[in-house]
C-alpha cells in the first residue's frame, strides 16, 4: 500500500481560481533539509520527489498573483460596473 496514495484522490481537472497554497520555510529549516538531502544515499527516490514537489511548488507560486489578479477585477467590477 503506497503512503502517497492518499494524495491522488478527487478529480485531477484543475479548478479555476483555485490556488494551493506555499509553506515558507526558514533558511534553518531549507539548511537542514539540504543536509539530509545531501546525506541520502547515491539515487534515493525521494530526491526525484522532492524535485518534483519543487516543480509545484513554483507552479503554485505562479498561480498566486493570477487568482490575486482575478479577485481585483472582480472587485473593481462590483465598484464599477459598465
Amino acid at each position: 500500500m503506497s503512503l502517497l496514495g492518499g494524495c491522488a484522490m478527487g478529480s485531477s481537472e484543475a479548478r479555476v481560481g483555485t490556488c494551493p497554497p506555499v509553506v515558507e520555510y526558514s533558511r534553518a529549516e531549507q539548511a537542514r533539509a539540504a543536509g539530509e538531502v545531501e546525506a541520502l544515499p547515491e539515487g534515493a527516490v525521494i530526491e526525484r520527489m522532492l524535485s518534483d514537489y519543487a516543480v509545484m511548488r513554483e507552479q503554485a507560486r505562479a498561480c498566486r498573483p493570477i487568482a490575486s489578479l482575478d479577485r481585483l477585477d472582480a472587485a473593481a467590477f462590483l465598484e464599477h460596473p459598465t
